[in-house]
């Protein structure tokens, strides 16, 4: 299986030529839902950018429960879907057992590997991002304590969680991060009353800015935020706007552009491969608008772009917690 590390502009090209769209494409989100303002949502605004710029249809599914995964990637294949996109790593083991049953269907999965020669797998350096918005946090807080809430207690959310602190302490090694999962099975993803819990117990703990990776869960994470006049941060697309002024940055992971791609593709999905995208090919990076512009002085993002070229440039290597399961700064 290749690796893969083209930039997302290259990818961007890809789009339409020699591609058969013969096929409709098809996507499956994670539970949560499509509209959870977060993972599953970019991954929809990038069937939905294909299908405005193309005139294509494509068929969605929405999966209610662990149970349904297998059952809808299989409905989706002996229909002709073709590719088959799905989001989030929990499909990982449901497309192994199902990719050699459709071996002329093509499959991509985000935040997983499945190495089979049907597949394409698409994963982020979500620990590069966090680093970012760590960075800014740390430059940013007034109290000197900051939060992190993460939905799912799985090794992809400790990466999370790990560069932020990373990114936090490069700032200031004094600075005390609080850290707090949503719970151990899906039911985290989906649970914003949690989500604000958790954050206003790091507010009672003093913290004054509070990251979140936790889907759905986030939304309750920045509205606790908003509502306490500290600063939240989103995640995955660009949360920005949902609490103007209140919400400090975004960790962006560019979920719509590996959707889009792949439906660009079409049939011709360039399987069996391992695509990675981290700040240098722009899969991941941080949001300034104009919700956020204010929020961010022009020093703190002059130091925070600078840091991110020396991340690119290899200067400054961010720990990567699912190749070595500690933290060294946490």
């Amino acid at each position: 299986m290749k690796i893969f590390k083209g930039t997302l502009a290259t990818l961007f090209t890809l789009s339409f030529m020699g591609v058969s769209l013969s096929a409709e494409p098809a996507i499956i989100y994670d539970v949560g839902g499509k509209f959870d303002k977060s993972f599953n949502e970019s991954a929809w605004t990038g069937a939905e950018q294909w299908k405005n710029e193309t005139g294509g249809t494509y068929r969605e599914i929405e999966i209610q429960s662990e149970a349904q995964r297998e059952q809808a990637l299989r409905r989706l294949a002996e229909g002709g879907s073709n590719p088959i996109v799905m989001t989030g790593f929990a499909f990982g083991s449901v497309l192994d057992n199902v990719a050699p049953d459709f071996p002329d269907t093509n499959f991509a999965i985000i935040d997983f590997v499945v190495p089979h020669p049907n597949v394409k797998s698409i994963v982020f350096k979500e620990h590069e991002g966090s680093y970012m918005v760590g960075l800014i946090a740390g430059m940013t807080t007034a109290s000197n304590t900051v939060g992190f809430v993460g939905g799912m207690d799985i090794p992809l959310i400790r990466r999370f969680g790990c560069g932020y602190v990373q990114g936090v302490k490069a700032a200031n090694p004094d600075i005390n991060v609080i850290q707090n999962m949503t719970g151990n099975d899906p039911s985290a993803w989906n649970d914003p009353v949690k989500g604000g819990e958790l954050t206003k117990a790091q507010i009672a703990s003093g913290a004054d800015v509070v990251y979140h990776a936790a889907g759905g869960t986030g939304v309750g994470v920045l509205q606790a935020a908003a509502d306490a006049g500290i600063l939240g941060i989103g995640v995955d697309a660009n949360q920005n706007h949902l609490h103007p002024g209140s919400v400090l940055t975004s960790m962006l992971k560019r979920v719509d552009v590996a959707v889009y791609n792949s439906f660009s593709e079409g049939e011709n999905l360039a399987v069996d491969q391992v695509v990675v995208l981290g700040l240098e090919q722009e899969g991941v990076g941080f949001a300034v608008d104009e919700n956020n512009k204010d929020l961010i002085s022009a020093e703190v993002l002059a130091k925070a772009l600078a840091v991110q070229e020396d991340i690119i440039n290899g200067n400054i290597v961010v720990h990567d917690y699912t190749t070595d399961d500690s933290c060294p700064v946490s």
